[in-house]
């Protein structure tokens, strides 16, 4: 290994990263030449398995502060700034080698562009590319891959098309992903076809099939899928994920049942489809086929377990899995810790969950802990803890989004503060969110709980969207709970008379109208609405309410 010794002037490389002592660097720094003593390479292409990259930085730092440049560690820490898209140690680090005149061989120029186009510099990466003395395959791959990760479709298509060198596998691969990735599938069909016979392998089909199944074009993706020679685990994954994407639970059941040998991706990929769409038992059953047939679950099958297990309101088999993690010592990360905080809040176990939310820094706490914190509240009846949390999320200068004002407007429905929540609304404009049918529904739904019909009605008339059946059922709902018949014909006066046809075709409102009427014992009027049901044909949907519980 190439070790120089240049002045102790890297004092422009940012040191601002975490400071984490990595157990044998001590050693390595005292003695270098120790052949017993693993190398800085050793130490550095770990932290990088491991997915360090800013530990990785750090220690690059306490080198160069010590004035040793030791030049095979280059493109390794260029490859570390690519990971974390930090461009400016990258650059230092590029300047710094010129300035010593230290030569760039093509594995570290390649590196370096790499690292450019991964931060979106495609200035500085093309310009590295043209003034290198040589290229490889390697070289020009990786400047095509940078143009169509940063949506530079014709730039890519042009280089593509000027290679002087025998393209290889990885050329076709980035062309044929880049397009679909940018969702043009026909494109990526093209090159997927025009690869030469030797050059398609199984990673090539599998781009084509992921970039069909990605895009939603199940069909193309079904009949690529059946016509490939051999499949790795990745495009069953590909192909379950598809389905479930698009709610087809049944056909993403039946590719996993045909896979011959399963991973533990597969199994991930079936467990998180089904709590995604809400089959949640579901997925609680197969994490536990999964844990007989030897397979241990990973931070991904816990975040998905721990959503099914908050759907359910299963607090129980959630306390399970959180004792799991502790007994396995598993990585908890950011997801894995978001789930357990929404599985406690949603179960009602909302101590424990205050617990976690408060154990977490305050740059982990993202806007969906505090929206698990404030709807954990809504829905358990304590509205007032909701928007103290609020109250609190702004004081601290966090975000809001349009999740959180989802939430508490359900919190001041539930708790009858009709005042604040015209508030809350009124706020989301200044946190520049623009309300959605939802938050419409929601707040027609406070005014109606509170009485007050004409507030809610003349709401819905301003509404800058057109109201759906969901906003119209609510405040019909609320003038069943509060008998007021002329409020209903007003409201049926605005949707359209009796013999027209709400948006949806949804028959909720006929069965409202007509309880409505029975209930302030206006029979005939209720006989009516039952009539025009008949006529039309609409059967009563079983269980079917349109106001919130």
């Amino acid at each position: 290994m190439r070790t120089t010794k240049l002045p102790q002037n890297f004092h422009h490389i940012p040191n601002d990263l975490p400071q984490q002592s990595i157990g044998i660097t001590e050693a390595i720094a005292k003695n270098n030449w120790n052949p017993n003593l693993p190398s800085w390479s050793y130490v550095i292409r770990n932290q990088l398995s491991q997915g360090t990259p800013k530990q990785v930085l750090s220690l690059y730092t306490q080198i160069r502060q010590n004035g040793v440049y030791i030049l095979g560690l280059v493109p390794l820490i260029f490859k570390a700034c690519a990971s974390v898209s930090t461009q400016t140690y990258g650059k230092s680090l590029h300047a710094e080698s010129i300035k010593s005149g230290v030569y760039i061989d093509l594995h570290t120029a390649s590196s370096l562009l790499n690292m450019y186009s991964k931060c979106g510099n495609l200035v500085d990466s093309r310009k590295v590319f043209d003034e290198m003395p040589e290229r490889n395959v390697v070289t020009w791959n990786a400047m095509i891959a940078g143009y169509l990760k940063n949506g530079d479709r014709e730039s890519a298509l042009d280089l593509f098309e000027k290679m002087p060198i025998r393209r290889n596998s990885v050329t076709w691969i980035e062309m044929i992903d880049g397009f679909a990735k940018s969702r043009d599938t026909l494109k990526a069909r093209r090159f997927f076809d025009k690869v030469p016979l030797e050059l398609r392998n199984v990673v090539t089909w599998t781009v084509m099939v992921d970039g069909y199944s990605a895009n939603g074009e199940l069909e193309a993706a079904r009949e690529l899928f059946e016509m490939m020679p051999e499949r790795n685990f990745f495009v069953w994954s590909s192909m379950i994920f598809g389905y479930c994407k698009r709610g087809d639970i049944k056909e993403a059941r039946d590719i996993f049942d045909r896979i011959p040998i399963r991973n533990l991706v597969n199994w991930n990929s079936l467990i998180s489809g089904y709590a995604q769409n809400g089959f949640c038992e579901e997925a609680l059953e197969m994490f536990r086929k999964m844990q007989s047939e030897g397979f241990e679950p990973d931070e991904v099958t816990i975040t998905s377990v721990l959503s099914a297990c908050a759907q359910l309101g299963e607090l129980d088999v959630g306390k399970e899995i959180h004792y799991l993690i502790k007994g396995k010592g598993m990585k908890v990360n950011q997801f894995v810790l978001n789930a357990l905080l929404d599985m406690y809040a949603k179960c009602g176990d909302l101590a424990h969950a205050r617990l976690i939310f408060e154990g977490m820094s305050h740059t982990h706490r993202t806007s969906a802990c505090w929206n698990s914190m404030i709807l954990g509240f809504a829905i358990h009846g304590q509205s007032k803890e909701a928007l103290e949390f609020f109250r609190r999320m702004e004081e601290l200068n966090d975000m809001p989004d349009d999740i959180t004002f989802l939430s508490l407007l359900s919190a001041c429905a539930h708790g009858g503060f009709v005042d604040e929540g015209l508030d809350i609304f009124s706020k989301m404009e200044t946190y520049g969110l623009v309300a959605s049918i939802k938050h419409y529904g929601c707040l027609v739904d406070l005014l109606g709980r509170a009485g007050r019909l004409k507030e809610a009605f003349d709401l819905i008339k301003r509404m800058p969207i057109k109201p759906n059946d969901v906003v119209w059922g609510a405040l019909l709902g609320a003038c069943r709970v509060h008998l007021d018949t002329n409020m209903v014909e007003q409201v049926m006066q605005e949707i359209g008379r009796v013999d027209h046809d709400v948006d949806s075709g949804d028959n909720s409102h006929y069965v409202l109208l007509a309880n409505i009427y029975a209930a302030s014992d206006r029979w005939e009027k209720a006989e009516k609405m039952r009539t025009a049901m008949v006529n039309k044909g609409f059967q009563k949907t079983p269980g079917l309410s349109s106001v919130m519980s």
